[in-house]
Formats: structure tokens, C-alpha cells, sequence
């Protein structure tokens, strides 16, 4: 005889829960979670910024994404003059730049002469808003 009550017994214990009460085949453990097929905020952004977009540009019927459509508008704030646009730009420069350090401009990065010259710039905006 066996010291065993059941020969034919499966082993309980931590990972092996009783078989009557383990998930049957083919039903979820978590019958209401997250829908197939949902999508999170970045991939809906991503999607997003990815659409296309018709804009007039001197003159003439261009097809761009809204993300090359965005910054073109933020950059053309900041060349007018809006401060708040100018601190966005550089803020989103800043970050292109750490992300890809390897990454080269047209004209490569600003050297030391440039960065001064940037923060003069900045420091005169301020300068004329705090005046208005």
C-alpha cells in the first residue's frame, strides 16, 4: 500500500492551485479588462501626428503631417517675436538634443559664440515684455 491517500492525486501548493479551480480553457482571468483592439495616448498620438494635412505655402498646395504643420507654426511664432513660443522652441530643441546627441543640424550644433548670442536674445524679450 501506499502512504499516499490517492495514487493518482496532483500536488497542491504555491503555482499549482486545485485543478477545480484553476481558469477553464478558453475564459479570461480578467473577464472585464482592457478591450483587444484599445489603443493607449501614445499610439493615438503618434497616429495623430502622423495624419496628413493640406496647407498653402507661397502660394502653392502642400501635403505635410500635422507634427511638421505644428512646428512650423511654433517656429514662426517665435521668428515674430512671441516669447512663449521662443522659451517652447528651445525648450523642444533642447530635448531633440539629448534624445540624439549624434544627430546634426544644417549648420551643426551652437557653439559657445552662438549660445551667447541666443541667451542676449532671449534675455532682450523679456526685457521688452516686462515693459507692455
Amino acid at each position: 500500500m501506499s502512504d499516499r491517500k490517492h495514487d493518482n492525486a496532483v500536488a497542491v501548493g504555491y503555482g499549482k492551485p486545485p485543478s477545480n479551480t484553476r481558469f477553464q480553457k478558453g475564459r479570461s482571468g480578467n473577464p472585464k479588462g482592457r478591450p483587444r483592439g484599445a489603443l493607449n495616448l501614445a499610439t493615438v498620438l503618434a497616429q495623430t501626428l502622423r495624419e496628413r494635412v493640406v496647407v498653402n505655402e507661397n502660394g502653392r498646395r502642400k501635403t505635410i503631417t500635422k507634427m511638421q504643420a505644428a512646428v512650423t507654426q511654433l517656429v514662426n511664432r517665435a521668428a515674430s517675436g512671441d516669447l512663449t513660443a521662443v522659451r517652447q522652441l528651445m525648450a523642444l530643441v533642447t530635448s531633440a538634443e539629448q534624445r540624439f546627441p549624434d544627430a546634426q543640424t544644417e549648420r551643426g550644433s551652437l557653439n559657445e559664440v552662438d549660445q551667447q548670442i541666443m541667451a542676449e536674445i532671449l534675455k532682450r524679450f523679456e526685457e521688452n515684455t516686462k515693459g507692455d
